[in-house]
């Protein structure tokens, strides 16, 4: 007869195995990731189930443009609104968070975030919107991933493609498509600003275009975009 504490080590080992195995999983999406692009990433799949509990034959607009068919204004916007220190971090920014946290101490609750780029892409590649400590500690290792294996124009080219910009929009060429009615590559200064504003609260502001407060943001934007750096 085997005793409990056997079969207890025996499940802990089976369960860091497992966790293992999964980390190598993710892994292996990173590597083939780095040079052929996502078809799909899992928070576009959980915003698609979302559309079509509505209209089963609901479809997302995305579209992947290379890096060099995205506007430079975009990018800019984007570091500026997003990750001022996109070029300088290793995946986290710890003065961001710090100062997220201080924020949000302040206000009795969360106004602010202190995620990066890479860690937002970390999470619209592989997790669920879900704010717990388990998937944010994933995010965390999958951060890691991504800085270690793409280069920063590979991060944020991937990010430009994948992320949210209203009610089943995702990427900068149907974003630009969605509001413009321009390609990507043509967006003004003012024009990326204003998209920039929006990934915050993507489908709020798709729904509201006229709100004071996305005029306002995409003009503090706008003016921080003459120093933002980007590959």
């Amino acid at each position: 007869m085997i005793a409990p504490g056997v079969w207890l080590k025996r499940l802990l080992l089976a369960v860091i195995g497992l966790l293992l195995l999964y980390q190598f999983w993710l892994f292996g999406w990173v590597l083939w990731w780095n040079w052929v692009n996502p078809e799909s990433t899992r928070f576009m799949d959980i915003r698609l189930a979302e559309l079509r509990v509505a209209e089963p034959q609901a479809r997302l607009q995305q579209r992947w443009i290379g890096y060099g068919q995205i506007s430079p204004n975009l990018k800019r916007a984007i570091v500026a609104a997003e990750d001022g220190k996109f070029l300088d971090h290793e995946g986290f920014d710890w003065e961001g968070i710090q100062n997220a946290i201080e924020k949000n101490q302040k206000k009795g609750r969360v106004v602010a975030g202190g995620s990066t780029i890479s860690q937002q892409l970390a999470k619209n590649l592989f997790l669920s919107p879900a704010k717990t400590p388990l998937r944010k500690a994933e995010e965390a290792v999958i951060t890691l991933m991504l800085e270690a294996v793409w280069s920063k124009r590979r991060i944020l080219e991937v990010y430009l493609n994948v992320i949210e910009w209203g009610s089943g929009v995702f990427g900068a060429e149907a974003a630009a498509r969605h509001y413009f009615g321009i390609a990507a590559s043509q967006l003004s200064a003012e024009q990326a600003a204003r998209l920039a504003a929006m990934v915050p609260r993507p489908r709020f502001y798709d729904r509201n275009r006229n709100a004071p407060a996305l005029a306002a943001k995409s003009e503090v934007i706008l003016a921080r975009m003459r120093s933002a750096a980007v590959p």
